[in-house]
């Protein structure tokens, strides 16, 4: 019973929808004002019809609003990956162009020395940790021996203490361990130049009565025949006349940065003294 009843009411309101609709549509086309009962039909029908429209604009906007998000986030997850991309290119593009300028410096130091070089880049530092020393990917195999001097553009880096058929150790110059004859550019003075496993270097047996002075470019002197004569060393950062000492206490500033090391020259000289390890 109660179904027949709810068909009937949803019978009835078709009905009514539709008459209301017909009603409507006949007056159309006239011009005379509603009568009464038209003005009470529309009164009831307008605002279902109102709501119904509605409906439909705002179910509309929605499918349309929701498809157009769709698509705006689909665009927007395209866009960010060409960033990316784009981020990854210009990132190994920098790197890129920096490692083309150090090559570059190298090559035209290498034209400076005038010597055979062979060039190496800085893997790792000393598993030990005992030494300020750097590992590089050239050995035996690549003509290199004991004792060889290796700089880079800025200057002297160190030189080789061992050596394998692909591998070397480099000892750097701000090793405590490691000493070389050096001079003053300007004054010429001469001195040993020694590491203090710190940045900075000092160098020693230089004389009270010499003329150095802060500033003063320090050169390797040629002498011992590891270094060639002329390559940069370090700047002299600090002097200063002990009382009751021979000699001045000087500090150097070491030409390279240890801290940026990555490519170095190894030079190939043929002294006798330079052996197999």
């Amino acid at each position: 019973m109660q179904g027949d009843k709810r068909f009937r009411t949803l019978w009835v309101s078709i009905f009514f929808v539709c008459l209301v609709l017909f009603l409507l549509s006949s007056s159309s086309g006239l011009k005379q004002p509603w009568n009464p009962v038209e003005q009470l039909i529309i009164e009831i029908a307008a605002p279902f019809q109102k709501l119904i429209r509605q409906t439909i604009n705002a179910t509309r906007d929605f499918w349309t609003n929701y498809f157009y998000l769709v698509d705006v986030r689909r665009e927007n997850e395209r866009l960010k990956q060409e960033m990316d991309s784009l981020r990854r290119e210009n990132s190994q593009y920098k790197e890129l162009l920096t490692a083309h300028e150090r090559l570059r410096s190298l090559l035209q130091f290498r034209e400076v020395v005038d010597k055979p070089v062979v060039a190496a880049q800085v893997i790792g530092m000393d598993p030990t940790g005992w030494f300020k020393s750097v590992i590089i990917d050239k050995g035996k195999n690549a003509g290199l021996k004991w004792d060889m001097p290796v700089v880079n553009a800025s200057g002297v880096v160190g030189r080789i203490v061992s050596v394998s058929n692909n591998y070397a150790k480099v000892l750097l110059i701000i090793d405590q361990n490691s000493a070389l004859d050096c001079l003053t550019q300007r004054s010429r003075d001469r001195g040993m130049v020694k590491g203090t496993s710190g940045q900075l270097c000092k160098m020693d047996y230089v004389a009270k009565s010499s003329n150095v002075s802060v500033g003063d470019l320090v050169i390797t002197s040629g002498i011992g025949g590891v270094f060639p004569k002329g390559l940069p060393v370090g700047e002299i950062s600090n002097v200063k006349e002990g009382e009751g000492k021979l000699f001045q206490e000087i500090e150097v500033i070491p030409s390279v940065d240890f801290s940026k090391l990555e490519e170095v020259l190894v030079i190939r000289i043929t002294d006798p003294r330079i052996k197999e390890e």
